[in-house]
């Protein structure tokens, strides 16, 4: 039988632990279970765009742990997207950090903004992460469901043109830890947060 994660992705998946997601954040959480769940119930196409300031950390974080989970748990109509309200580029500790969870990562080029091919299994198409605007034409124009994954994005864009729902769910930025001793620690720390808050949402969606 096909694996669904390479098995050190795996082991990382079977060691997050819901229970430490709070009554309160699991109701900020609740908006994107109905919005998934609303898609497969109609046996539609569920697109979700997360989105921060630079798109270099957190929205792709989110991205890349929301498309895995979603396909761990056999959602295939599920695909996400990341963007930001600028465009910079996917900073170099978050290809590290997932590396290190088990993502197998591929330098697709280099240049100021580099294009990265995430996997997650040997046979599933990767997820293609590069910074770009929430509004470039790789990502769905309209019917999706915007994620606002950073304070800064959720205040400066009330509104998102073409998303069908607009959900905040901010985290806080482990850029402020860069070039410190504790960089790796927190980026892990951060990226582990976000996986298993969409351990949360995936598993609460009913087939």
């Amino acid at each position: 039988m096909e694996k669904k994660v390479y098995d050190k992705l795996e082991d990382t998946i079977l060691n997050l632990n819901v229970e430490t997601i709070s009554t309160d954040r699991k109701k900020v959480l609740q908006p994107i279970i109905d919005f998934v769940q609303s898609k497969v119930t109609a046996n539609k196409d569920a697109n979700i765009n997360f989105i921060c300031t630079h798109n270099s950390r957190r929205s792709h974080l989110t991205q890349i742990w929301a498309q895995t989970l979603a396909n761990y748990f056999n959602f295939k109509n599920v695909t996400t997207y990341s963007g930001g309200t600028e465009s910079t580029a996917m900073f170099p500790m978050v290809a590290e950090t997932l590396k290190n969870t088990g993502f197998e990562i591929l330098e697709l080029s280099e240049s100021k903004n580099p294009v990265y091919a995430i996997k997650f299994n040997d046979n599933t198409n990767p997820i293609i992460g590069f910074s770009k605007k929430y509004d470039a034409k790789f990502n769905p124009a309209s019917g999706f469901a915007a994620i606002m994954t950073c304070s800064q994005a959720d205040g400066g864009c009330p509104f998102i043109a073409g998303a069908e729902k607009r959900i905040p769910i901010t985290y806080d930025d482990p850029k402020m830890f860069d070039n410190t001793p504790q960089q790796a620690e927190k980026y892990q720390e951060r990226s582990l947060q976000i996986a298993t808050e969409m351990f949360y949402i995936f598993s609460n969606i009913k087939k």
